[in-house]
């Protein structure tokens, strides 16, 4: 093991990620009683340019008004692009009027760590103004050709940066590849088009601390293509996916919750591989199988995410009818 160690900057259930407009109050009020881990209130993508502004006022609002935390949810914002005119606005307005009651801000179209740096300061000097106790994190979104090509740079960025996420749609577009297909599949691509991707920001993401998380698929028609994306991406590393219907987080929360089997598995490597330390053994063998190191700190990532959701049902059971 290198001596230098990143670790999780900052853990947090995020199997699912439900994407809400901001110009529907309806749709956020829906999002903060449903079963997803995450929400994100867009006013980029999601929202037209007339909109922009109401939908900016409506978040502010429902940061205020809807206790997210009590609901179990963690919650972000999606600003618009630094290329815009609106993010500033969007960065002083929510930040200044609801910034102690929300969880990250998500940063579209990160193409270079000082597009972070630039968000960071501004959130920086928000929050010491203002005096808030909590500390918003930083999110950023993978979707140009420029930041897959710095992503190792974008991940090493430090600071408030949690976690990165896949954009697909806008990297699909910035790469000039071939479908029109927002996460599916092109037929005339032998395997997975976008497994290059997502294993190049996996691969950032755990050799800097961070979250790692796979964005939308378009067609919420198809609940057996969201899984099978779902679960590639699982066995990538990735944690977890945007939904963008709800009826994706559903599916989302399966995916990437380790099921029974393999919770048990691994808690049977740990307590194999104790025994086997006691002995004086570095390795053992379960079930005709060689289990050593390595497979204690694969078991252990799992139990990890397993507590978490059980730590996240036990609170959501603890919350008033």
């Amino acid at each position: 093991m290198s001596h230098t160690i990143n670790h999780l900057r900052k853990l947090r259930l995020q199997r699912s990620e439900l994407a809400v407009p901001g110009s529907n109050p309806e749709m956020i009020t829906k999002a903060a009683a449903s079963a997803a881990d995450f929400i994100f209130l867009d006013i980029e993508d999601a929202v037209a340019p007339p909109d922009k502004e109401r939908a900016r006022r409506n978040i502010i609002e429902a940061l205020n008004d809807i206790d997210w935390r009590a609901k179990g949810k963690t919650v972000s914002v999606r600003i618009n692009g630094l290329d815009t005119h609106y993010m500033y606005r969007d960065v002083v307005d929510i930040m200044e009027q609801a910034g102690d009651r929300l969880d990250t801000i998500l940063v579209p179209k990160v193409g270079v760590p000082a597009d972070l740096y630039m968000v960071e300061a501004m959130v920086n000097q928000i929050e010491m103004a203002k005096g808030y106790k909590t500390r918003v994190g930083l999110e950023a979104l993978i979707e140009t050709a420029l930041g897959m090509a710095n992503v190792e740079a974008i991940a090493a960025f430090g600071g408030r940066l949690e976690a990165l996420h896949f954009g697909v749609a806008d990297y699909a577009a910035s790469c000039k590849a071939r479908t029109v297909n927002i996460g599916g599949l092109n037929p005339d691509y032998p395997g997975d088009q976008w497994h290059f991707a997502l294993s190049r920001m996996t691969v950032a993401c755990r050799a800097y601390g961070l979250r790692a998380i796979d964005g939308p698929f378009g067609d919420f028609s198809d609940p057996d293509g969201y899984m099978a994306a779902a679960r590639r991406a699982a066995a990538l590393g990735i944690e977890g996916k945007w939904a963008i219907h709800p009826s994706q987080i559903e599916l989302a929360n399966a995916v990437f919750s380790p099921p029974e089997k393999e919770v048990t598995r691994a808690k049977r490597i740990i307590e194999v591989l104790k025994e086997a330390e006691e002995q004086g053994k570095g390795a053992a063998a379960l079930d005709g199988k060689m289990i050593d190191a390595a497979s204690e700190r694969m078991a252990r990532n799992v139990l990890v995410t397993h507590e978490a959701i059980e730590q996240s049902a036990r609170s959501r059971q603890a919350l008033p009818n």
